[in-house]
């Protein structure tokens, strides 16, 4: 895998973000099961992941998934995952679906946010389950 590292503020010497942003190689992508390897599709591709997704990683926290560019930051953590996130997470994702990911090498090492939301610490996501649960 492919990572990029990439720090995010505010402006400000408040929030300050840091996240690893990763792609499949070659040969992560040409791997098949040891447990199925007569399976038709590879690891990656039979769950349903393709060279278009991309691992984001809050260093902070610890937490992050693989996520599809494009889409809405806010549905895909609200309604996907239950991660454990900076508070710069979603202003981050945000930021990250509107650039060309063709090559993450271009990224560059410090992202401003400009005005985002400021929190003292990082909170857990409630998920499409809970939400459901609470409705």
């Amino acid at each position: 895998m492919y990572l990029q590292f990439i720090e995010a503020h505010d402006g400000s010497d408040f929030n300050w973000g840091k996240f690893a942003i990763g792609r499949f190689t070659h040969e992560e992508w040409a791997y098949r099961s040891a447990l199925d390897p007569t399976s038709f599709c590879t690891l990656l591709r039979g769950r349903g992941w393709d060279e278009r997704h991309v691992l984001v990683l809050d260093l902070q926290t610890g937490e992050g998934s693989i996520f599809l560019p494009g889409g809405l930051a806010s549905h895909d953590l609200n309604n996907k995952h239950k991660l454990w996130v900076c508070p710069m997470f979603e202003p981050f994702l945000t930021w990250l679906y509107k650039q060309d990911l063709s090559d993450l090498t271009k990224l560059p090492a410090v992202v401003n946010l400009g005005d985002v939301p400021t929190a003292m610490y990082g909170y857990r996501r409630l998920g499409q389950e809970a939400e459901t649960k609470d409705a």
